[in-house]
């Protein structure tokens, strides 16, 4: 799986998130609901989309390319 699970704090209103960057200066996007975070890194080329039903997110969907 590409999601990590990603340790949350919340505190007076406010979302504190603590992890360890591994790659770098690469590009890498959060998702949070009900409570539960994770982390992702996004790909070189392609598309990342974060799909939702009813206000819950229910997946996240990678659509990768390759320059040729």
């Amino acid at each position: 799986m590409r999601l990590n699970q990603v340790q949350t704090v919340i505190q007076n209103g406010k979302l504190s998130i603590e992890m360890e960057l591994q790659e770098g200066n690469s590009p890498f996007c959060v998702v949070y609901c009900h409570g539960k975070a994770k982390l992702t890194t996004l790909p070189f080329y392609g598309e990342t989309k974060v799909i939702t039903h009813q206000g819950k997110v229910k997946r996240v969907k990678f659509d990768e390319d390759e320059n040729f």
